[in-house]
């Protein structure tokens, strides 16, 4: 459970009239392994469950958004931060992070289609060969450990450009 200098988050979120809410924020470090993983208590009427529905109990009984949010500034402060589409992530934390700690998948040329971001189910099955989000649930765990996993296979070539 070791703080790598190399860290993938993933947040889940649910709506509340027109904006998201942080719902679950799970964080992995270079060797797949989650160092972070916490459901959050909504900070407003939840609107939309979405794929949360089922685990309604979990939200309400989640940790403070105020408290999570200081635990991931904390633990992402001065690493490379990995992810796909990093900047709903941030916002949703109400974070920021600087763009050169940044490694988006969504944004990386490699990995787009046609200049346009191709969704992590499908790099997931074309770099790794594995299946992930066989619903509309995701399992922010397994999101953020394919991602890392795509980035540890494109690192030397990617990290050539910092």
């Amino acid at each position: 459970m070791s703080v790598t200098n190399v860290l993938a988050i993933d947040c889940e979120m649910v709506g509340s009239y027109n904006k998201n809410l942080l719902a679950r924020v799970s964080i992995v470090n270079q060797h797949g392994s989650t160092i972070f993983d916490e459901y959050v208590k909504p900070t407003s009427t939840v609107t939309d469950y979405r794929a949360f529905v089922d685990k309604k109990w979990k939200l309400e009984n989640g940790r403070d958004f105020s408290l999570v949010k200081n635990q991931v500034a904390n633990l992402i402060q001065a690493r490379i931060l990995v992810g796909h589409s990093i900047h709903f992530d941030l916002e949703v934390l109400q974070l920021s992070h600087p763009e050169s700690k940044r490694r988006d998948l969504a944004k990386y040329n490699r990995l787009q289609r046609n200049g346009q971001p191709v969704a992590l189910k499908t790099l997931s099955k074309n770099y790794l060969g594995r299946d992930i989000q066989p619903t509309a649930y995701h399992d922010s765990v397994e999101d953020a450990k394919a991602c890392m996993d795509i980035y540890l296979k494109l690192a030397n070539e990617w990290e050539k450009n910092y």
